[in-house]
């Protein structure tokens, strides 16, 4: 799991979410305030656009999950409007619209993610955990992985308190698999990342580089998916 911490080498969990859940159906909304009390995260439920926020600037919550088709308005318009208030708070559109036009539009209006009804409440989780992590990450220079800390721009990592001495390959490639830890990033795509001048680079050297990686901040931190790439754990 990523994290965010406030002091160099120490990393603080993430705290629970509070969400705010626009959607019409009581069945679908019960059951989803169910689903995120059992995660340890709070919501707030409302079930028509009249009643939602006119901002989020001044909201407590972390995310928002927004349904389209509201008794009284578009859940478009609300999105519309917050997004041109300024907000980057993240929102996730849940729809039975499954047109490709409606996702681009959302998409491209706004949205961090668009779901399409019905749909498995673990995915719902699994995307709402993925676009606050983005979201935090944008808003924070520390990327913590259990007690690895990594700041990308002050191009330093430390390791339970005391730092890494990595050299610039190696802290590309610790960037790299933190973007997305407990995600396989494939080698295809380190290759690229890490190419000087767009000139990629080669699986052996990738192969050297991670292996040094992994002596500096313990090879079980890394894992290797054969023939697909590398996945950096807690």
């Amino acid at each position: 799991m990523l994290t965010f911490g406030n002091a160099k080498g120490q990393c603080n969990d993430n705290d629970p979410m509070h969400l705010l859940l626009i959607e019409d159906d009581l069945d679908l909304g019960s059951g989803l305030q169910a689903a995120l009390r059992l995660e340890g995260w709070t919501s707030e439920w409302l079930r028509r656009a009249a009643d939602a926020p006119r901002s989020l600037a001044e909201t407590p919550f972390d995310a928002v999950l927004l349904d389209l088709a509201l008794p009284d308005g578009d859940g478009s318009a609300l999105l519309a409007r917050w997004r041109t208030a300024g907000s980057a708070l993240p929102v996730i559109v849940i729809t039975a619209r499954s047109a490709l036009e409606d996702r681009l539009r959302e998409l491209d209006g706004g949205a961090d993610d668009f779901l399409v009804k019905p749909f498995a409440t673990p995915e719902l989780l699994s995307r709402l955990r993925a676009v606050t992590r983005r979201s935090a990450r944008q808003a924070s220079e520390r990327w913590c992985v259990g007690d690895l800390v990594v700041e990308p721009r002050a191009r330093a990592a430390w390791l339970a308190g005391a730092p890494l001495d990595l050299s610039p390959r190696e802290f590309q490639l610790l960037i790299e698999l933190a973007r997305e830890p407990d995600a396989v990033t494939p080698k295809h795509v380190l290759s690229v990342r890490l190419a000087p001048l767009g000139d990629p680079v080669d699986f052996a050297a990738i192969e050297v580089h991670m292996s040094n990686l992994r002596k500096k901040i313990g090879a079980h931190r890394i894992r290797t998916v054969r023939g697909v790439g590398y996945m950096l754990v807690a």
